[in-house]
C-alpha cells in the first residue's frame, strides 16, 4: 500500500513524504532486477534513463498542446495557420 500525502496541498516535507512512500516499491524493483541477473549499476542507470525519457515525453507533450492551442485560437480568429 502506498501512503498518501498528509495534506492535499503543498507542504514543506511533501517531497520527502513522497520519497518515503516510493521507497518500498523502488527496493522491490531493484530486488527483482537483481534476481533476474541485472547488476545494481545497470538497474540504476536504466531507471535514470527512464526518468529522463519520461521528462522528455512530458516536455514534448506540453509543446504539442501549446501548438494545438495556438492553432485552435488562430482558426477561431479566422487567421491562416
Amino acid at each position: 500500500m502506498i501512503s498518501r500525502p498528509r495534506e492535499a496541498n503543498d507542504y514543506p516535507d511533501r517531497v520527502i513524504d513522497c520519497q518515503e512512500a516510493m521507497e518500498p516499491g523502488f527496493q522491490a524493483i531493484v530486488g527483482c532486477m537483481l534476481e533476474a541477473g541485472w547488476s545494481r549499476g545497470e538497474t540504476l542507470r536504466s531507471l535514470k534513463r527512464l526518468i529522463a525519457a519520461d521528462n522528455m515525453t512530458q516536455k514534448e507533450n506540453a509543446r504539442t498542446e501549446t501548438q494545438l492551442a495556438i492553432a485552435r485560437a488562430m482558426m477561431r480568429a479566422g487567421k491562416p495557420l
